[in-house]
Parts: C-alpha cells; sequence; structure tokens
C-alpha cells in the first residue's frame, strides 16, 4: 500500500467535510437571509442581496480549502526534506521582491525561478537552497556559501505591519542582489518570524556560513557585534 494513501484520504475526506458544512449553511440560512433583507434599509433587492451573501460565502469556502492544501503540502515538503538533508530546514513566505533578485541572479537557466506561496529554505554545509513541492520536493534555487557575500537583518512594511526580514546578499558571476527572506512563524494562525526565535536563526546562518568559508580557506566577514551603550554616569568615570 502506498504509505501516502491514508495522507490523501483524510485531506480528501477533511475537504469533503468543508464542503458539505458550506453547503448545509447556504441551505440553513438561505430562510433566514429572505426574511432579514427585506428589514433592512436601502436594499433594493433582496434575491439579489441572497445571491451576493451566498457568493461570498462560497469564496471563503473556496478559500480556505485552498488554504488547508497549501498548508498540507508545505508540510508534507517540510517532513520529505528533513528525512533527506542534514541542515535546517525553514519555511519562507514568497514576495515579489525576493523573485524579482533571485531572478536577477540565473546565469544560463532558459526559465523563470519561481516559489512557492509558502516555499522552505535548507541551509547546510553546501549553502542556501529554496524548495518549492510536496512529498517530492524541487529544487528552485541553490547558493553556495562562497557566493553568500553578507547575511544581516532588516524589517519590511507588509500589509501595514513591519516584519523582520533575513537579508542575504549574494554575488554569482558579475551580479550582486540582496535576497528579502520573510521566515515564516510555524504557530497557528501567525505569519512572519520575529523576535527571539528570529534572531537565533539569524545566528545560526551566520556560524554556518563562516564555517563553511573557514573550510574552504576563505577569510570569512569580520563578525559584527552589538554597539556599546554609554550611560551619563560613565562618560566623567575615569576622569578625577
Amino acid at each position: 500500500m502506498n504509505a501516502a494513501a491514508p495522507h490523501r484520504g483524510k485531506l480528501t475526506a477533511l475537504i469533503a467535510l468543508c464542503a458539505a458544512l458550506v453547503v448545509a449553511g447556504l441551505v440553513l440560512g438561505a430562510g433566514r437571509l429572505e426574511r432579514l433583507v427585506p428589514l433592512l434599509p436601502a436594499v433594493p433587492n433582496g434575491d439579489a442581496a441572497v445571491a451576493v451573501a451566498a457568493g461570498v460565502a462560497v469564496g471563503l469556502a473556496v478559500w480556505l480549502l485552498v488554504r488547508i492544501a497549501q498548508g498540507t503540502r508545505c508540510r508534507a515538503r517540510r517532513r520529505a526534506l528533513e528525512a533527506s538533508v542534514r541542515g535546517q530546514v525553514s519555511s519562507g513566505i514568497r514576495t515579489r521582491m525576493l523573485v524579482a533578485e533571485l531572478n536577477e541572479l540565473r546565469n544560463d537557466e532558459p526559465h523563470q525561478i519561481r516559489l512557492a506561496a509558502r516555499y522552505s529554505i535548507v541551509v547546510d554545509e553546501l549553502g542556501v537552497a529554496f524548495w518549492n513541492g510536496g512529498r517530492r520536493p524541487s529544487r528552485a534555487a541553490l547558493f553556495p556559501w562562497r557566493e553568500v557575500r553578507n547575511i544581516r537583518s532588516d524589517s519590511m512594511v507588509v500589509g501595514g505591519a513591519v516584519v523582520s526580514v533575513l537579508v542575504l546578499r549574494v554575488r554569482r558571476g558579475g551580479t550582486s542582489a540582496e535576497l528579502p527572506i520573510i521566515l515564516s512563524d510555524p504557530r497557528p494562525g501567525a505569519y512572519a518570524m520575529t523576535d527571539a526565535p528570529f534572531y537565533a536563526l539569524l545566528r545560526s546562518w551566520k556560524a554556518l556560513h563562516r564555517e563553511a568559508l573557514r573550510a574552504e580557506g576563505i577569510e570569512p566577514p569580520p563578525v559584527t557585534g552589538a554597539i556599546p551603550v554609554i550611560r551619563p554616569g560613565q562618560i566623567y568615570a575615569g576622569v578625577r
């Protein structure tokens, strides 16, 4: 028996259950909507309002099913990568800026580099790799450590919110680009990784970068430490 068959069966049952709940809600709520719509002000046509409400409900149901399918595909890809690679596996959130910068670094690849809405990143002794796919992941791009010039943190405004961004500066051939990577928070309902988990992952990537460069006999970039804070009471501490 195919090992993935039970997983697909559960997903199919879940989608069928969600679709049945949506249809049942539309059937049960149609009568209430028809009684409620005439009581609302400035509504010229109750049937039109019912149709709009039904359309919105169907749209939300489709959006929910798509999100469930994307999440299932992302988890399957992560499990497959964790079982086949020795490095760190993280999840990223696609942005147009990242895809544009990735394609700036193409050499002789005939096709554009594409990323899934929720892609995976593998960081190991070879470098940084971007992965798409599901149970059978497909690598979209790989940057060896010798092509990585710097790793730093930054921020980006997304939908009115400020999120942390890991910036990977890469030089390939005669082209240099900065890849803004928004790391996905694994917690349910969360969006981008922030605070302590983000900076812990940033330090881990930097450490792997330096170790890989030393192994190849390349001088690693200087370590950027915290800037010391001088308090007012310390200014004249050594002056008598």
